[in-house]
């Protein structure tokens, strides 16, 4: 196994690592299965433990690489949260820990968020996090942290 694995602004957790063919694979408790371990992947594993151990997010209501429509094209979010009516409220990018997130990875999810109509979106390399609501009238504005789910208003 890898022990070259980035330091990350989250809390860190046990991932469940297995080799398989040379190469790592990483469980996936959203998907129920394991998926390859990339730096992208590293970053979800991690992000979705701190949203449901630190800030109370229902596992159950959380979904990994969730399919939408737009247009002809078909896209995936990387997480989804859903409310308890299963409507999409939140939509949570994430980035390898070395690319830097810039204005092309928020058009990414602002177009996301067109075909799912929520009112969060969270994007994270696993160093930077950034959280914006989105309000009636299609403005957003930058939260200073990712909110605690029952604060979320879902």
């Amino acid at each position: 196994m890898t022990n070259t694995k980035p330091d990350l602004n989250l809390p860190f957790v046990e991932l469940k690592i297995k080799l398989q063919n040379k190469k790592e694979y990483v469980w996936d408790p959203l998907r129920k299965q394991y998926t390859r371990l990339t730096p992208e992947e590293f970053v979800r594993q991690h992000f979705i433990n701190y949203l449901i151990r630190y800030k109370g997010y229902p596992e159950g209501l959380l979904a990994n690489e969730v399919c939408i429509r737009q247009g002809n094209l078909r896209r995936r979010c990387d997480t989804v949260l859903y409310d308890r009516q299963l409507q999409a409220q939140m939509i949570i990018e994430y980035k390898a820990p070395y690319v830097e997130i810039g204005q092309e990875t928020f058009d990414q999810i602002l177009r996301y968020s067109m075909s799912l109509k929520v009112k969060w979106l969270i994007v994270s390399n696993g160093l930077q996090h950034y959280c914006c609501r989105i309000n009636e009238n299609g403005n957003y504005s930058f939260e200073k942290e990712v909110p605690d789910y029952i604060n979320l208003g879902t």
